[in-house]
């Protein structure tokens, strides 16, 4: 892959990724700076990228795994940033319904909302989903399953508490379901 063909893959390519990096880890600046760093890499692999069938593949898979690492050293080496100043910021920034399936996503288990974010947004098959993140096509479509419906409860309009529950056990229970 020569300058011109990866400045062109770039160019194809960077939004997507970042839109579906965003969905995956709900911090746009975060799935940016993690997409130019996959990037980065990926300028330097680029003979390898050469081979492969699917490059933004090789991209998103390197950025989302740059984003688990960034996370996991930020929860190692200090209290997690007060993710109140962040939102504020992306709620101005993007629509309403946006920043509903982003925050709908973020309260998904981690393996639920990748299957989703690479299925409907990354609009891959399952077997590719499978693949790039490697597990069973079955166990993809049982995250899917589960998944949408735990987002459609979450994005829904009608309230989750049933009318005897206290006030807040709606979000325990709807971590346990999803």
């Amino acid at each position: 892959m020569d300058e011109r063909e990866f400045d062109d893959f770039y160019t194809a390519s960077f939004s997507r990724v970042t839109h579906q990096l965003h969905a995956m880890i709900g911090d746009r600046d975060e799935a940016q700076e993690c997409v130019q760093e996959a990037f980065v890499r990926a300028w330097s692999h680029r003979r390898q990228l050469e081979r492969t069938q699917h490059p933004e593949a090789w991209v998103r898979t390197t950025a989302y795994r740059l984003a688990v690492s960034r996370w996991r050293r930020t929860a190692r080496g200090r209290r997690a940033p007060d993710r109140a100043v962040g939102q504020a910021a992306v709620a101005a920034a993007v629509d309403e319904t946006h920043v509903a399936l982003v925050e709908a996503l973020r309260q998904l288990p981690q393996a639920q909302r990748q299957a989703l974010v690479l299925h409907h947004i990354a609009d891959l098959p399952v077997h590719a989903v499978a693949a790039e993140v490697g597990v069973p096509e079955g166990t993809i479509k049982a995250r899917l399953s589960r998944g949408r419906t735990a987002l459609a409860a979450l994005l829904s309009d009608q309230p989750h508490d049933p009318p005897h529950d206290p006030p807040h056990s709606g979000l325990q229970e709807g971590a346990h379901h999803a």
